[in-house]
């Protein structure tokens, strides 16, 4: 019972040692704001305990040391311990020391570890010693530990009002985990403000709280404002950290440089980021084959690279990786998983195809084409069907005729030869051929290094053919003069037996004779002339003649040639002017160019000479030729002979003597262009030439039958009218033709009945039928009305019967029916007050008729047919009188007699 004495002393030495240490420290060096973090009684080893921000105290610090070495500070401020530890009764205190090595500044952060049975046993004390504490309505922000194993209730902090040394206050808090989900989880005394947890948290789900914490008295009154609470979760590293894939697949090209990225892995980790328990390192674990090593790994972006250039697919074409990620920056304590990755190697062109046989022999027919005469196979180690292994076949020597050409089998990837133009026994009885391949991918520089293209060598052997007539050149000429009289006989075309070389035995027959000039001779070839040659005939091209010759053998082979008859030339076509008209426009030319051609060859052709070819010295006199050049020469007029047609010979003599006389019409024309005097000699000539096309005479055809049916019309009218009553007799209308001038503008009515016709001005615009009453003068204008029994409206006539309006000037006409008036109660009352009013109208001061007014006019007959032209005078003053201007030749003569006064 003894012994547990001095271990107490030697405990509380350290202590006190441990405690003078912290206060030599803290005198030598910054103290930064101490911290204190509640944990269970016995700690495991290798447990976090809590975090420390170690930034907020010195952030530049690079070496970081705790004086307690039970416990290890990481980068982040993570506080781990080593080993297990029981905590004791007694708080307990360690300090981690912050050095920066480069300004030789320090500072130390004060840790107290506290049990949480502590804190429990603290809950039960008296309420009057917790009041004396006095803590402020404003707790630190507290914080646990996720999946912290309790015990609970959980113990996190008490809060105190200060108000309690007054009032009797009762706490309560709301928010996530108290009222809201998750629901109960924390709870807090009424009296006391002690904060418990009922249940571990996990981070990943809820990484804080924000809790609301309420100080009220009894009776309901707050004397504090409601306290924002934040309670956080410490991170506990509780999560693997996972690949994106289980298994990444990756290619990477063979013989590829050192350092080349074959890809990158990545895994994730659902702890608390920038910590410790999320910061990851990758690694390879396992590589098979496993010799030799080609991989390797960055620790930390996961990218894959090789390490040697020796990667061969034809050797091995893939490989597969155990890869491996670990948190805790990958300490042996961290959490880790593994992936596989697995990489195939990509085919490059590093093997050059090579033929299977040195040399082939085969054989084929003369005269054979589009055959194939042999296979040739080589191998390649490169990948099967792709660019790097297809082939592609070149004929290096030996096809310099283009008799071969060499083609690859897509399926069997072989060179199939084949003849493409036939070939002669006579002329090469066997060819050799040397053929060369390579593949469709260019090759590496690697291939390159190693051998030259490989090439194989061919032997063809060509195998005679009894063959027919050959016509060699297929192409044959003959010269013959223009000209050569019917009968001259020449060369003709020539075929050979190529397996005697003569011609003997051999017929020919002509196939196409365009113009039939020549015979052919059926044995020998020769050709005779049949007809005159002419070299200048529009079917001969640069003189030469060409006809189509078959020549056969007696077993019937034939061959095909042509026969060109070169016809020289001779000088039998003078030269003359093809453009016979010319125009010189005499104010602004003095002469024209006149040029002239020959359709012989030009030995038998130019230099030109001109001259005039006329005995009539006047064409000398009016007229000067000047030579330009060989073929042009210079017409110009002289002595300013007046305009009009003029008719100039002109003789042109080629170098050998051979002359034409052309006559030249020129026209000396006073005007600026050529075409302004072809305008107007058309215009003299008065359209002569104009031709009517088919459009025209339809339209001339059309416009007759339609004068035809206004003709039909108009007798079918008149004839209509002479079954009708007549309007007037020919004595009243004899009578009654006067004069009504208007002095002012407004509107001309007809009433109409059935025997009488009149006009009615004035601005009342009404047409009265009946009797005859008084004329009312307005404005100037007088108006006469017929009256019978009162005064009656043109309405009051409409209702009688059928009605139109239509005046005789202006296009307005009244027709009235069924007035039951007759004509000798018209005529008995409006024959006197007639005459009365054309004797007083238009009188001057002297009472005299004006001398254009009152006329006397003569009985002309009956009416016509075509109407009245009385529309054509009597017109508005605003209306227009250009037409006058515009009548045709019978109208015009009307209108002289109209304006004689």
């Amino acid at each position: 019972m003894a012994a547990p004495g001095p271990a107490r002393s030697r405990s509380g030495a350290l202590c006190r040692l441990l405690v003078l240490t912290v206060t030599i420290l803290t005198s030598a060096c910054d103290a930064c704001k101490p911290v204190i973090l509640y944990v269970p009684s016995q700690l495991d080893a290798e447990k976090f305990i809590g975090r420390v921000n170690l930034e907020e105290c010195f952030k530049s610090a690079n070496l970081i040391h705790s004086t307690d070495p039970n416990f290890q500070i990481l980068e982040d401020g993570s506080v781990y311990t080593t080993k297990a530890i029981l905590l004791s009764s007694e708080k307990r205190e360690f300090i981690i020391l912050l050095f920066n090595t480069d300004s030789q500044e320090e500072k130390t952060i004060s840790v107290f570890l506290e049990a949480q049975t502590k804190v429990q046993e603290e809950k039960h004390s008296t309420e009057k010693i917790l009041r004396r504490a006095k803590r402020r309505w404003a707790p630190i922000p507290c914080s646990m530990l996720e999946n912290s194993l309790g015990p609970f209730p959980l113990f996190l902090q008490q809060i105190q009002s200060d108000t309690a040394q007054n009032y009797t206050i009762y706490y309560s808090i709301s928010g996530p985990g108290v009222d809201q989900e998750p629901r109960n989880l924390f709870y807090v005394e009424r009296d006391t403000g002690n904060l418990y947890c009922r249940g571990p948290v996990d981070r990943e789900q809820y990484q804080s709280f924000q809790l609301v914490a309420f100080a009220t008295t009894p009776d309901g009154y707050t004397p504090e404002l409601p306290l924002p609470l934040v309670i956080k979760v410490e991170d506990e590293n509780d999560n693997y950290p996972i690949f994106t894939e289980t298994t990444y697949i990756f290619t990477v090209f063979e013989n590829c440089r050192v350092g080349t990225t074959v890809g990158q892995v990545c895994a994730t980790d659902k702890d608390e980021p920038d910590t410790m328990h999320t910061r990851l390192k990758y690694s390879i674990l396992e590589q098979l084959p496993s010799r030799p090593t080609l991989f390797t790994m960055h620790p930390s972006t996961g990218v894959l690279t090789t390490t040697s250039s020796q990667l061969d697919r034809e050797v091995i074409d893939k490989y597969q990786l155990k890869i491996k990620v670990q948190d805790m920056d990958g300490q042996h304590f961290g959490l880790q998983t593994t992936a596989t990755c697995i990489i195939n190697i990509g085919d490059v062109n590093d093997n050059l195809p090579t033929f299977t046989r040195s040399s082939y022999v085969t054989s084929v027919e003369e005269n054979t084409v589009d055959v194939e005469i042999v296979r040739v196979t080589v191998q390649d180690k490169d990948l099967v069907n792709t660019a790097n292994w297809r082939a592609n076949y070149t004929i290096l020597k030996g096809n310099e005729n283009g008799n071969f050409k060499i083609v690859t089998d897509p399926k069997t990837n072989e060179g199939v030869l084949c003849v493409v133009k036939p070939l002669d026994y006579e002329e090469r009885q066997q060819v050799i051929l040397e053929i060369g391949v390579t593949n469709e991918a260019p090759y590496t520089r690697e291939a390159i290094s190693k051998s030259a293209i490989s090439a194989v060598t061919v032997t063809v052997t060509v195998q005679n053919q009894d063959e027919g007539p050959e016509c060699r050149p297929p192409a044959q000429t003959v010269r013959i003069k223009e000209n050569a009289p019917v009968g001259t006989q020449s060369d003709g075309y020539k075929a050979y037996d190529p397996e005697t070389g003569s011609n003997s035995g051999i017929r020919y027959r002509k196939l196409n004779d365009p113009k039939g000039w020549v015979t052919l001779d059926e044995n020998s070839g020769l050709i005779t002339i049949f007809r005159n040659l002419d070299r200048e005939a529009d079917s001969i091209n640069n003189g030469i003649y060409n006809i189509t010759v078959l020549a056969s053998d007696k077993n019937g082979r034939s061959c095909t040639g042509t026969l060109g008859i070169v016809i020289e030339d001779v000088n039998d076509n003078g030269p003359f002017i093809p453009k016979t008209m010319v125009t010189i426009c005499k104010p602004t030319m003095f002469s024209t160019e006149i040029v002239a051609v020959d359709p012989d060859e030009p030995i038998n052709g130019p230099p030109f000479d001109f001259s005039l070819e006329s005995s009539d010295s006047e064409v000398r006199r009016m007229w000067r030729l000047t030579k330009i050049n060989d073929t042009a020469a210079r017409l110009s007029y002289q002595n300013d002979p007046p305009f009009g047609p003029y008719v100039v010979p002109v003789r042109v003599t080629d170098r050998l003597g051979l002359s034409t006389i052309s006559s030249l019409r020129v026209r000396l024309c006073d005007c600026v262009t050529e075409a302004e005097c072809d305008i107007r000699s058309i215009e003299r000539i008065g359209g002569g030439t104009v031709k009517l096309g088919p459009w025209a005479i339809l339209a001339i055809l059309l416009g007759i039958a339609l004068l035809f049916c206004v003709l039909f019309t108009l007798v079918c009218a008149a004839s209509r009218a002479t079954r009708g009553v007549k309007a007037l007799p020919d004595e009243l209308a004899q009578q009654n033709l006067i004069i009504s001038n208007t002095e002012a503008p407004g509107d001309d009515k007809l009433c109409s009945t059935d025997a009488f016709t009149t006009h009615t001005v004035g601005a009342s615009g009404q047409g009265i039928c009946g009797t005859v009453g008084s004329g009312v003068r307005n404005g100037g204008q007088e108006t006469i009305e017929m009256v019978k029994g009162g005064h009656q409206t043109l309405d009051s006539c409409r209702g009688a019967g059928h009605h139109h309006t239509l005046d005789p000037c202006r296009g307005g006409h009244v027709e009235m029916e069924n007035c039951r008036y007759t004509y000798s109660e018209w005529h008995n009352f409006t024959q006197p007050r007639l005459g009365e009013k054309v004797h007083l109208c238009d009188q001057d001061d002297n009472h005299k008729h004006a001398a254009d007014y009152v006329l006397t006019y003569n009985y002309e007959g009956k009416g016509s047919v075509a109407g009245s032209v009385g529309c054509c005078s009597d017109r508005q003053d605003e209306d227009g009188l250009e037409f006058l201007d515009h009548l045709e030749p019978k109208f015009r003569t009307l209108a002289e007699v109209c304006m004689k006064r």
